[in-house]
């Protein structure tokens, strides 16, 4: 940790038995039951977590880039995330897609908010040259 670094949140998971299996938050507020993608179980799955996450954290974003530009968004701003879980000879990987929806603002604007919001959402720096990310303004 630098000496400017300040830890603003820690979050805490406990999962047992991997995709089969569950995952609960130290402080009781996430419980999840966990099936792997496509199968018959009836939990979620790693992937729908992760893009869960990373939407919402990017319409964050999006509020702090649309604030230093003193720009309004709509309570109906929607950013809906897919991510894949992919397979090339054994190798797996994830891919991703973020469509952002902003009524009422002109597409221009929209696109500059959404690019300075990938510059600075953390989830989009975790992935940045990892994983094959494709954001569209819908």
């Amino acid at each position: 940790m630098t000496s400017t670094e300040k830890i603003l949140y820690t979050g805490k998971t406990r999962t047992t038995g991997g995709r089969d299996g569950a995952s609960a938050s130290s402080d009781g507020r996430l419980d999840v039951k966990l099936s792997p993608p496509g199968g018959t179980g009836n939990g979620t799955n790693p992937e729908q977590l992760f893009a869960a996450g990373w939407s919402a954290c990017f319409i964050g974003a999006m509020g702090l880039a649309a604030a230093r530009q003193k720009v309004k968004l709509p309570a109906d701003l929607a950013v809906d995330a897919e991510v894949d879980l992919a397979n090339t000879d054994g190798a797996y990987f994830l891919k991703a897609r973020l469509n952002v929806s902003v009524p009422g603002i002109e597409r221009e604007l929209v696109q500059a908010l959404v690019d300075a919001a990938h510059q600075t959402c953390p989830y989009s720096k975790a992935t940045r040259g990892n994983v094959d990310v494709t954001i569209n303004v819908v």
